[in-house]
This record gives structure tokens, C-alpha cells and sequence, in this order.
């Protein structure tokens, strides 16, 4: 199996639990590795035989965008789940963070690994 990356994704929203988090966007920063076969996309050099990494990040960018959820693990949960039903990929694996949410530290967050049964 082969992989397609995505790294450092950073987008704006609402995510938090605490009330002042409510009222402002954070940045949110995603890693997703989306497992597929790259062999048919290769010998026909064709993007409709591979995963369309931009239609995968745009479509990540609006939902995430537009989300408020308290959670980074409910974001992570549902962003993966969005994935693997409208982009048909068989696995995905990606990490979540908040850049800055913990005084001392760069980053907090989630990884997480989902696939089809």
C-alpha cells in the first residue's frame, strides 16, 4: 500500500472548550496520510487514478473552516469519517494539533487512525 500525504494544514476556527474560545478562530494544523495504490496513476499519468490531494485538502479546509466543535478529538473524528466516505479511501491516518493551546508547549492534539471495514 502506498501514500499520499498532506502536512501542515493550517486552518482557522472555532474550537475549544473554554468561553473566550467560543468567541475567537484558532488555528487548527492537519497531517493526513491517505493510503491507496499510486501503480495505476503512474503507468497512465492520469489524476482520476490516484487521490486528488487538493480536492482532498480544499474539501478539509471548508468543512474544518466552518466546524465549532469543543473537542480536537471530535474534529479529528469527524474530519477522518469525512474522508473515508467522500474521497472512498480505504485508510487514513492523521494528527490534529493546536498550536500554542498549552503554555510551554508548541502543540497539543490527536492522532488518529481510521479505515473501512
Amino acid at each position: 500500500m502506498d501514500t499520499i500525504f498532506i502536512k501542515e494544514l493550517c486552518i482557522e476556527t472555532v474550537i475549544g472548550i473554554y468561553d473566550w474560545e467560543r468567541e475567537i478562530k484558532q488555528f487548527v494544523c492537519i497531517d493526513l496520510e491517505l493510503s491507496t495504490e499510486i501503480k495505476k496513476a503512474s503507468d497512465s499519468d492520469d489524476i482520476t487514478d490516484t487521490i486528488d490531494y487538493k480536492a482532498v485538502a480544499k474539501r478539509v479546509k471548508s468543512f474544518v473552516g466552518e466546524s465549532k466543535f469543543l473537542l480536537i478529538e471530535t474534529l479529528a473524528e469527524q474530519t477522518v469519517n469525512l474522508i473515508l466516505e467522500e474521497f472512498n479511501i480505504a485508510h487514513v491516518k492523521g494528527r490534529f494539533s493546536k498550536p500554542g493551546a498549552v503554555t510551554g508547549s508548541k502543540e497539543v492534539g490527536v492522532i488518529i487512525e481510521r479505515g473501512k471495514k
